[in-house]
């Protein structure tokens, strides 16, 4: 089993910025990120592989970018230009191998972090 803690979670403004960070107990061949709104669906926002090709959701774009560091099985969001839509709790996922994309379904990352929650006023 994969431990993921996740940090860098906050309250911002319209058009800020933040940070999400995500460290895994070991290393995983995909890995990426999802946010949920209460009442809500879990949606894929972006994802990583180990060869650091990434994929987004459309609704970030242009805004988000996900990036990797191998060497301590950490990966990160940098959120940019925040909108209230963005406001949600968001969660660090794995999964060991297979097709890595921030399209694939929820059930397809068996390891979650414990979510980090994400204000945007």
């Amino acid at each position: 089993h994969v431990q993921l803690v996740e940090s860098g979670g906050g309250a911002v403004e319209a058009g800020g910025s933040l940070k999400l960070a995500c460290v895994a107990s070991q290393y995983q061949h995909c890995m990426g990120w999802f946010r949920q709104v209460i009442g809500k669906e879990r949606e894929g926002v972006a994802a990583i592989d180990s060869w650091l090709d990434t994929s987004y959701a459309d609704s970030v774009k242009g805004r988000f970018t996900i990036s990797r560091d191998r060497n301590t099985h950490t990966i990160f969001l940098e959120m940019n230009n925040l909108k209230p839509e963005d406001t949600a709790t968001y969660y660090c996922a794995a999964r060991g191998g297979g097709p890595c994309s921030a399209h694939r379904a929820r059930s397809d990352f068996p390891d979650w972090g414990q979510g980090t929650q994400v204000t945007v006023s």
